[in-house]
């Protein structure tokens, strides 16, 4: 077992408690407004799930906050008969649901979500689907006139979860250093937290945080340097596909692959 060199988290990569509140606190309202919409219930907990990066562990203070919202197969047969991107009417009403706890805020759909801009800078990203009998879900897709896609948030929560126990916790930590490398050097690239949290979930093997007690084998700088060459001998031409953990989705880096070059040769200098 691969033990790890020096490396050390920064305040920065860690959401405070106050914000941690704050964010419970919006789900719970945008998760009642939609429920009251789409299923005449009253509830700010039932059929919703935080996804992304919060839902997966990973996230910083800077990170959007993603949430998938379950709809009724009844909504999925509406709008996937209307003529003429149902997609992007089904983010309409979702928008108009969410307009009415926060009228104030800018809202607005967005290829497969419905974005909120709060004034203080926080960003939630509102993801309506339909739950399938496997336990993935079918969500819209605005762009080429309109389209379904699949996603499987749980499985891949559930393989990071996994991973981060055996590596000790250095999965989360690692995926969440180079979410803060990302934007605070390099916030002018497109760097996606699903190509970031899946690549390190490929890359780093069975190197792990020591436990107490035991002393590290390897110099520092070490697993930096072995995160940036399985980058260079595998993806930096994308000649190895990127999949998502757990779900096995395959991942594009077609966007991602430069700032993930950036981001890794700059934790290995």
């Amino acid at each position: 077992m691969n033990t790890l060199s020096l490396y050390v988290q920064r305040n920065e990569e860690v959401i405070s408690a106050d914000s941690r509140s704050l964010i419970s606190k919006r789900y719970c309202t945008v998760t009642s407004a939609m429920n009251r919409e789409f299923w005449n219930i009253t509830s700010d907990r039932q059929n919703s799930i935080y996804v992304g990066s919060y839902g997966r562990g990973t996230a910083i203070d800077t990170s959007d906050i993603d949430i998938l919202m379950s709809l009724p197969e009844s909504y999925y047969n509406q709008f996937n008969s209307v003529y003429g991107n149902g997609q992007s009417r089904l983010l309409q009403a979702v928008r108009q649901a969410i307009l009415v706890p926060y009228p104030r805020s800018e809202v607005r759909a967005d290829g497969q979500v419905v974005k909120i801009n709060f004034s203080d800078g926080m960003f939630f990203e509102i993801l309506p689907a339909f739950k399938n009998w496997d336990g993935s879900y079918r969500y819209p897709d605005t762009n080429m006139g309109g389209n379904w896609r699949s996603t499987n948030p749980k499985a891949e929560q559930d393989a990071m979860k996994n991973k981060n126990i055996s590596s000790n916790g250095l999965l989360f930590d690692t995926c969440k250093h180079l979410r803060y490398v990302r934007d605070n050097y390099f916030r002018s690239y497109h760097l996606s937290g699903i190509v970031i949290d899946s690549f390190v979930y490929q890359a780093i093997g069975n190197w792990r945080w020591l436990s107490s007690g035991e002393s590290s084998t390897s110099a520092a700088g070490t697993y930096e340097r072995i995160l940036l060459d399985c980058y260079n001998q595998h993806f930096m031409w994308g000649a190895m596909p990127l999949s998502a953990p757990g779900s096995n989705q395959q991942v594009s880096t077609d966007n991602s692959r430069d700032c993930l070059g950036k981001v890794l040769r700059y934790i290995a200098d």
